[in-house]
């Protein structure tokens, strides 16, 4: 053994949704995160490379699968995430 051991990753997809897609440039984005990660680690790793979608942070709306999640949810393999803006309605 070489001693330099890796960690295993997980691969995680991001769809943007309405606006976000704008400010990103892009509809889907692709993170690589340890295995074992949260929500939150994914979002950490768009935010850094996507920074206008970091000042929407706190209103964002966050769904894996189809199902609405808070970042402390634990990635599974071949879990899909998406990113809403808030919804505005009259």
């Amino acid at each position: 053994m070489s001693g330099t051991e890796s960690t295993p990753t997980l691969e995680v997809v991001v769809h943007l949704w309405s606006y976000f897609k704008d400010l990103a440039g892009t509809s889907r984005i692709t993170v690589q995160v340890p295995t074992g990660s949260s929500l939150g680690r994914v979002l950490d790793e768009v935010y850094r490379r996507h920074p206008k979608l970091g000042a929407l942070r706190q209103s964002t709306l966050l769904a894996v699968g189809v199902e609405y999640q808070g970042t402390s949810y634990v990635l599974r393999p071949g879990d899909e995430v998406s990113m809403f803006p808030p919804v505005q309605g009259g």
